[in-house]
């Protein structure tokens, strides 16, 4: 370990950590360039074979950057798509993005360092910085815009410039360091831990997005929300913040396990998807969808009586038939993405005659991630992490992710030497209790990875 990280993990004083060296390269998980056609004809493309662990140069920071001395990160599902190349090599966005030139062209490397989630400390502050400073624990958005393109402004998804770190972007959170824009930097929740608070912010500002926001469903009391996947790190945040606006979540899981864990978490109403014909292989013709469909709304209407007002999708080609059948008259089917494929096919009549709503939604803006993230501070949010691994076995945790064996989210540490570090409030900590701030970890979920080798747990 570096001297620099020693003094991170000491405590060091902001002027200890500024006067500190750096290293002129660190351990990051990445893929390379030249694997981009390995899994060309490939059926099982195996996250395991691409992912890379090992040391790249440490790049300079450009004036409205921040180097962040990683604690902790997490596997989200773009971190498969750049294992895997699809369904676009990730070399492209790079390419392009280096194109532009200036301090872009660093982001152009045969190494892609992934990761679009972190927790950790600053230890230096481009030139231009003025908020931040080296010692300061936060948490990073996964979001980097333009702050001088006017649409930024508005509403900065809505930027041509907008990147997801990490994805679109090199240098990202799955490493001991990551390069990030100040506009990235939220506050740290002081009651959670580094791998707690590193698990939240890419799936959590997206569900909130998509849910709370003006500009998305804007769900209000007594709003019945079908939520697919109700278990993973998108549908696990939903059923919180729907319990929050006075909704009433209906999960959807494809297990009794997962059902269980659901009912634990607190959600109102549950459905396995397998008892009513919805699992299997079974081609999805648009006579089955309609069948399907109507399995599933009778299914709701039996446990609340009415049609759902919103249906938070981002499974996709399987699901979004579905969805845009079972939805309510005047209703929404909000979508961020498509796990299962995205090519989408749904009967067009149920949508147009029935005065139903499609909304596409992606991640989320600066203000969005910052009222997120307070609900967080607050604990009126509460971390779903499920399972934490070493860095060095990052490719396994993604392989998890990959084959959806995981529940929850999935953590990584980085230069944490344990898990449960991290809390400077423990006051807070006490008031919400242990078994709420790690709901899937503090029943014993059964899809959990074992404790980590050597670490504390």
């Amino acid at each position: 370990m570096d001297s620099l990280a020693e003094a991170v993990l000491s405590g060091a004083s902001p002027e200890q950590l500024e006067a500190a060296p750096l290293p002129s390269d660190y351990l990051a998980v990445h893929t390379l360039a030249e694997d981009v056609d390995m899994f060309r004809g490939v059926a099982d493309k195996d996250v395991r074979k691409s992912l890379h662990l090992g040391r790249v140069p440490m790049p300079q920071i450009a004036p409205d950057e921040v180097l962040v001395a990683v604690m902790a990160s997490s596997i989200n599902y773009n971190t498969v798509w750049s294992a895997t190349f699809e369904p676009v090599s990730t070399y492209a966005f790079l390419n392009k993005l280096g194109k532009t030139g200036g301090w872009a062209a660093r982001h152009d490397q045969p190494y892609h360092v992934l990761g679009s989630d972190a927790s950790g400390v600053i230890v230096r502050v481009g030139a231009g910085v003025r908020r931040w400073r080296a010692g300061d624990h936060v948490v990073v958005s996964c979001v980097q815009t333009d702050d001088q393109e006017p649409a930024t402004h508005a509403d900065g998804m809505m930027a041509g410039e907008q990147r997801i770190w990490g994805y679109e972007t090199n240098f990202g959170g799955l490493a001991h360091y990551t390069v990030v824009r100040a506009s990235q930097l939220l506050a740290k929740p002081a009651h959670l831990t580094w791998e707690e608070s590193a698990s939240n912010m890419l799936t959590a500002a997206t569900s909130y997005r998509m849910l709370v926001s003006e500009r998305g469903a804007r769900i209000k009391q007594g709003d019945i929300v079908l939520i697919w996947g109700a278990t993973g790190g998108l549908g696990g945040f939903a059923v919180q913040l729907v319990k929050n606006a006075g909704g009433i979540p209906v999960g959807v899981v494809g297990s009794e396990a997962k059902a269980e864990l659901l009912r634990r978490m607190g959600c109102d109403v549950v459905i396995n998807r397998n008892e009513i014909g919805l699992g299997g292989d079974a081609a999805l013709t648009p006579e089955r969808t309609i069948e399907l469909g109507k399995r599933l709304g009778r299914a709701i209407r039996e446990r609340v009586g009415e049609d759902p007002h919103v249906v938070f999708d981002f499974i996709g080609q399987a699901t979004f038939g579905i969805s845009v059948f079972v939805v309510r008259r005047g209703g929404a089917v909000v979508t961020c993405g498509s796990s299962t494929g995205y090519q989408h096919t749904f009967d067009n009549r149920y949508l147009w005659m029935n005065l139903k709503r499609i909304i596409g939604s992606h991640a989320a803006n600066l203000q969005e991630q910052w009222e997120c993230n307070r609900l967080f501070r607050l604990g009126m949010l509460t971390p779903i992490l499920s399972e934490v691994h070493a860095l060095e076995d990052t490719a396994e945790a993604a392989r998890r992710v990959q084959e959806n064996r995981h529940t929850g989210k999935v953590g990584v540490l980085a230069l944490a030497p344990g898990t449960g570090l991290g809390i400077t409030d423990p006051g807070l900590r006490a008031r919400i209790g242990e078994a709420r701030l790690s709901p899937l970890r503090a029943h014993g979920d059964a899809s959990a990875a074992p404790a980590l080798a050597g670490r504390p747990a």
